[in-house]
């Protein structure tokens, strides 16, 4: 028996799962990977320099890879083709961290899965494939309830001066960054949308202040108007979620579902330990 190799992939991080014949486990983490918005340069020298080496040391079976921005043909076989080329192995499939998030979420059994971290989306799932899905858009015309949009409209919020004082001057204290540097980063630099996700925790500390939960929660049910409650049933289906931010603002997650009638089943930080579960099965 061979290594299985599962991968969930994301704009700020991936995990790279090594199944052993042994039972055991090993998991490699690396910045995050987006074949929609990064170069096939970028891409392999990630892999090549932090998973080759690990990778080299196993004899791979199959690959399963899930990731953010995998949404073409053309982007899942140029995704294939390079896992091929760096495992050694030609059982390679490549989906989307929808289908991902799906069946480690939902299982074999039907539900609505979403994801919120950097970015958002969403499906309906029959327990083996997305039947129903709304574009999420990305990040500057949808992407509701994602980090990037919650970290756009904060950042947007902290430079006109329209938060407390205390979050404000705390901000500063922290960051360090002016006007000029923030417009930088969002307009001219690779990957604004990781960068403005990674306001969040700072979010998350000041949580407690209601104009900041307002923010989030706001968003939130923008996301459920927006996107869930557009599918079949959405009231009367389990509801799943994964991702840091349904992970860490989950109290406001319930909060906003409720006020919409809609059922959460359940919150998971990342999906990768369904995968696994998933696969192994």
């Amino acid at each position: 028996m061979s290594t299985k190799l599962i991968v969930d992939s994301g704009s700020t991080k991936t995990r790279w799962a090594l199944l052993t014949p042994d039972g055991e486990t090993e998991i490699i983490t690396t910045p995050g990977i987006n074949p929609a918005i990064m170069s096939v340069d970028e891409i392999n020298e990630i892999v090549a320099k932090e998973v080759a080496p690990v990778i080299d040391r196993h004899d791979i079976e199959c690959v399963h890879y899930y990731g953010a921005g995998c949404v073409s043909d053309k982007i899942c076989n140029q995704m294939a083709q390079m896992l091929v080329e760096i495992t050694g192995c030609r059982d390679v499939t490549v989906s989307s961290d929808l289908l991902g998030a799906a069946r480690a979420l939902c299982g074999h059994s039907r539900g609505i899965a979403c994801i919120l971290g950097t970015g958002s989306n969403s499906c309906m799932f029959d327990g083996e494939r997305i039947i129903e899905h709304v574009s999420p858009l990305g990040f500057i015309l949808g992407d509701e309830g994602s980090g990037a949009v919650i970290g756009r409209k904060f950042i947007g919020t902290v430079l006109k001066r329209q938060l407390p004082d205390e979050i404000i001057s705390d901000f500063d204290s922290q960051f360090h960054l002016n006007t000029a540097e923030i417009i930088e980063r969002v307009y001219k630099r690779p990957a604004p949308n990781a960068f403005l996700a990674s306001f969040m925790p700072f979010v998350a500390k000041h949580i407690a202040h209601p104009a900041m939960e307002s923010m989030i929660t706001d968003e939130f049910t923008l996301f459920f108007k927006r996107n869930v409650m557009n599918y079949s049933n959405a009231t009367t289906t389990p509801l799943h979620f994964t991702g840091s931010v349904a992970h860490h603002f989950s109290q406001q997650l319930y909060q906003a579902a409720s006020s919409l009638g809609l059922n959460i089943v359940s919150i998971i930080a990342n999906p990768l330990p369904g995968l696994i579960t998933y696969h192994k099965d």
